[in-house]
């Protein structure tokens, strides 16, 4: 009778998903069939897969319960590492086998007769072997890797956005759109409102699709390549190879505002709905409590004062929310226009000195090598070490905080200067999709004036409750 058999076949990583090594490893498997007599009934394939790595491999398991069923009694590998590279895995496969009397052959290795103790131990050593080979390799590449990382050399991987195959070559179009997005974003701008844009325009991804989302952009910008630096197991440890696409300083601004906890705790989105939801100050409590709810029985959304704990000499104020925004908007743009609007930027004098500090920040590190060496001599004692680390670590957080607010984008840039304001502002579509986002135009109003709403010194039947104009007050900042 015909020996029945199967086949395994495996490779643990397919750079190009060919499938090429197991196609080969197929073949041979099969003359060696041939040459034994054997009739191949199954293949079983786990392409891309490390038996290493103890992921699932779907191939391998499908192979058991066939084994386990009975519907063959022979097991064709290239290799034994092909089939194990865990003890615990062998085992298992021992007992599958052993009671059913599978036979193992392989084209490299050779027959395993894994029903007598001496067979057994021969296969026991060869799986020995194969996990030593695999973790010295994994050795080898860890230390590779790490070397890499200190040299400021890309570890290898999926081409990086904003970056060519090699990893460190800058690809101007896609570096020039992560810009793009960081300085939007810092400007008051959303992830939401910058991904839809991306779309609008076709804009592709690293695998040439559209298919952008706030997960993809969020992970693409808080990126350390971007600003130039080098991560090893995910801790920085200094510059990379490849110049930065964004500076520093505004990476980090970047980082500490998309990870703040205010932003995280409700997914990244801007949830504000109205322009001075938070922002327009109630004349009578002085305080920004205005928030827009339904007024009214023609439910008209409105700005109410939410603070009922100070009413002052008057009471607190409630003003039609789309009308006051339109007020609010038109007094900015027109002050936007004016020909001394350039003024209204930023001006190197507000500037912080990063490169300063960057050298104490590279001191204060040095100092906290020096500490652990002296604790290790014992120059120190533990409660010395603790003091002096708590102090240093605490003056390396303040510095952060600082070069992270150096890269902070003033709003409005873009804005002022340019030949149509109005058109930047309100956009050219009934929509307004093609205008300022309303995180934007937020941050330039909170930037550039403080709006006070005043009690409205109309009626209601003359209209102006809810849009007196002239019971707004505008107190600029710059």
């Amino acid at each position: 009778m015909t020996t029945r058999a199967v086949i395994y076949v495996r490779i643990s990583q397919d750079r190009v998903g060919a499938g090429v090594g197991v196609e080969r490893q197929e073949r041979e498997c099969r003359e060696l069939a041939e040459r034994l007599g054997w009739t191949v009934v199954e293949v079983f394939t786990d392409n891309d897969i490390s038996a290493y790595s103890g992921k699932p491999r779907p191939g391998y398991r499908a192979m058991l319960t066939g084994l386990g069923q009975g519907r063959a009694s022979a097991v064709l590998a290239w290799h034994t590492d092909r089939l194990h590279r865990s003890p615990v895995e062998l085992e298992e496969y021992i007992n599958v086998c052993e009671p059913l009397g599978v036979t193992t052959h392989t084209v490299k290795a050779g027959y395993l007769d894994l029903s007598t103790p001496s067979g057994r131990m021969v296969a026991r050593q060869l799986g020995a072997v194969a996990r030593f080979e695999s973790e010295h390799k994994a050795e080898r590449i860890r230390a590779a890797r790490l070397q890499a990382a200190r040299a400021g050399r890309w570890q290898g991987g999926i081409r990086p956005f904003g970056f060519e195959a090699d990893g460190e070559t800058i690809r101007p179009d896609e570096a020039a759109e992560i810009v793009k997005a960081t300085e939007e974003i810092l400007a008051g701008g959303s992830v939401r409102g910058v991904v839809r844009d991306l779309i609008r325009r076709g804009v592709p991804t690293a695998t040439g699709k559209v298919d952008w989302d706030n997960a993809v952009l969020r992970n693409i910008l808080i990126r350390p390549r971007n600003a130039g630096l080098m991560v090893y197991k995910g801790e920085i440890i200094g510059k990379a190879a490849w110049p930065p696409i964004v500076p520093e300083e505004t990476w980090r601004a970047l980082v500490s505002l998309l990870k703040s906890p205010e932003r995280l705790s409700n997914g990244g989105n801007n949830r504000v709905r109205w322009l001075g939801s938070g922002l327009y100050l109630c004349h009578t409590c002085e305080l920004p409590s205005l928030r827009v709810s339904p007024a009214g029985s023609r439910a008209k959304p409105a700005y109410r004062c939410r603070n009922r704990e100070r009413t002052g000499t008057g009471t607190h104020v409630t003003r039609e929310a789309a009308t006051l925004d339109a007020l609010v908007e038109r007094v900015i743009v027109a002050r936007l226009e004016k020909p001394d609007a350039m003024d209204l930027l930023k001006s190197p004098a507000d500037m912080v000195d990063t490169a300063a500090l960057h050298t104490e920040s590279t001191a204060l590190v040095r100092r906290l090598d020096e500490l652990s060496e002296m604790f290790a001599e014992g120059a120190i004692t533990a409660a010395q070490l603790k003091t002096g680390t708590d102090k240093l670590r605490a003056r390396l957080a303040a510095i952060e905080a600082e070069v992270a607010s150096a890269g902070d984008v003033d709003p409005l840039l873009g804005v002022v200067g340019a030949p149509n304001v109005a058109e930047v502002w309100f956009g050219t579509k009934p929509d307004r999709s093609d205008g300022l986002e309303l995180g934007r135009r937020r941050a330039i109003l909170d930037t550039l004036v403080t709006v006070t709403v005043l009690p409205s010194k109309r009626g209601k039947k003359a209209g102006g409750t809810y849009s007196d104009p002239d019971a707004v007050d505008f107190d600029w900042k710059r």
